[in-house]
């Protein structure tokens, strides 16, 4: 019989990366590089024992056969030499990635961030409480902003199963423009408060995981020196109509020499919300407004940026200056804040290029009805928009399984503002990771309900029995018949 090799601690010890792993189990010396990441438990428990002994923790779960019958013999690298084990060698390794506490006003390592949520909570510990104030809040009582998120988990999958989805792929198109993923990022303010770089480590992200970023006219950085963290890449620009037409003449002729591909008209802000969380804090630092250059000061309202930041916004702002913005450039137009099926049949009549279903996160009017819910009532009142243009959503979207709900039920792509603000706490390798993370959990859902792209997504996948009644039929109201009088 064939002499085993007997190797030592020292030389198992050198083989401890996903890239070059050996454990012990039993005695026996395994090369399992080639079986990390398909480990049924997770990569991360064969890791924390790469390089030293895991019997004790493969026994809890595995039979002993289970590492010979699964790997080639060439995985074998002999027995382990119990002479070489020393007291440093024999004790119990930290986890390669732990989640222990971290003090309260530190972040943890970015691997520890496994979903959206994570990416708030860090953010609400360790960002200025102004910076969270501002994000976080939406209009008075928030309920639309919770209603937003809590909508999509009432609408349940219909999985079909016994499908070829060995690969899925969840590449899309916006506009025409190929994204790797129907997500944008929506357009913000101010969010450089979270992260020097602001719109500019967006850029970044957006270009590398593949997706669009459209930018806001109240960017806190230049848009030219946003653009440059991307070159060639495209980007969608954000309007605010400035109650100085010869302004926004001036910031559409603007984004056209930059190279925008489309502009979205935001037409939800006629009025300034009272967002409270906002209003009870202080601007205590220097805050200037990038639409008029004038410093945000705090008043005897109290010091909310939402006011001070949107004073210039025009309120007058009509159907028929759609023209008006029409005649001054040939990009696409897509109307941001469409909040019932009325308006989605204007928007047709006006040939827009799309509308943006969204209620700006809850943070203009409270009790606007939830972004996912307007899907619904297209379908009911006007189905023929989702032939005539692309309609895209934003509001309440958390994972990966809700970007897919919203494709089923028509939307072309879908948006993200506040979740990609907190992930910026991380800087650009923050909304990378978070793009990660929510590709994964499509990639997941669509293998567990039957679909290998995006083209197979459709409304047999859902079952939304549980908020159908909430959707109404028809624009009139069920039972109350009071108009306004007409004017004489």
């Amino acid at each position: 019989m064939e002499d085993v090799k007997l190797v030592s601690t020292q030389e198992i010890s050198q083989h401890k990366k996903d890239s070059d792993c050996w454990i012990v189990i039993d005695d026996q010396v395994w090369d399992v590089t080639t079986f990390v990441y398909d480990h049924p438990g997770g990569a991360s428990l064969i890791l924390k024992y790469a390089g030293r002994d895991a019997t004790k923790a493969y026994a809890e779960f595995h039979s002993p056969s289970i590492v010979r019958d699964n790997l080639s013999p060439e995985c074998f690298k002999g027995n382990l030499d119990r002479s070489t084990i020393n007291a440093e060698w024999a004790q119990e390794p930290v986890a390669a990635n732990p989640t222990q506490a971290v003090p309260e006003n530190e972040k943890p390592p970015l691997h520890n961030i496994i979903n959206a949520y994570d990416f708030e909570e860090v953010a609400a510990r360790t960002a200025s409480k102004k910076t969270y104030a501002f994000y976080s809040t939406a209009a008075t009582d928030c309920w639309t902003r919770d209603m937003n998120e809590s909508m999509y988990k009432r609408i349940w999958f219909r999985p079909r199963v016994m499908k070829d989805v060995a690969e899925v792929d969840t590449s899309s198109s916006i506009l025409g423009i190929p994204v790797k993923v129907p997500l944008f990022i929506c357009p913000t303010g101010l969010a450089r408060m979270i992260n020097p770089e602001g719109e500019k480590g967006l850029a970044r992200a957006a270009k590398s995981s593949g997706i669009l970023e459209i930018l806001s006219t109240a960017a806190s950085h230049p848009l030219d020196q946003v653009l440059a963290e991307a070159p060639d890449y495209p980007f969608l620009f954000q309007l605010y109509v400035n109650k100085d037409r010869k302004k926004s003449e001036e910031t559409i002729a603007q984004a056209a020499k930059l190279g925008f591909r489309a502009i979205f008209v935001t037409v939800d802000a006629a009025g300034r919300a009272k967002r409270e969380s906002d209003e009870r804090l202080r601007v205590d630092e220097v805050v200037i407004n990038p639409v008029t250059g004038q410093r945000v000061v705090t008043d005897k309202k109290g010091g909310g940026l939402t006011r001070t930041m949107g004073s210039y916004i025009d309120q007058a702002l009509t159907w028929p200056d759609l023209d008006w913005i029409r005649s001054l450039t040939d990009l696409p137009i897509v109307l941001k804040g469409i909040t019932c099926a009325e308006d989605a049949k204007l928007a047709m009549q006006y040939k827009v290029d799309g509308i943006l279903l969204s209620n700006h996160g809850g943070r203009n009017l409270d009790y606007a009805p939830p972004s996912i819910l307007l899907l619904l009532e297209m379908h009911k009142q006007c189905p023929e928009i989702f032939e005539r243009m692309e309609v895209y959503v934003d509001g309440g979207i958390r994972r990966g399984g809700d970007i897919i709900k919203a494709l089923c039920l028509g939307a072309k792509a879908v948006g993200m503002g506040r979740t990609f603000l907190y992930s910026l706490n991380y800087g650009t390798e923050g909304a990378e990771h978070l793009v990660d993370i929510l590709k994964d959990e499509m990639e997941s859902v669509m293998k567990l309900i039957g679909i290998k792209n995006l083209s197979q997504v459709h409304p047999r996948l859902l079952n939304t029995s549980d908020v159908d009644h909430l959707v109404p039929l028809t624009s009139d109201h069920p039972y109350a018949k009071w108009h306004p009088a007409p004017r004489l």
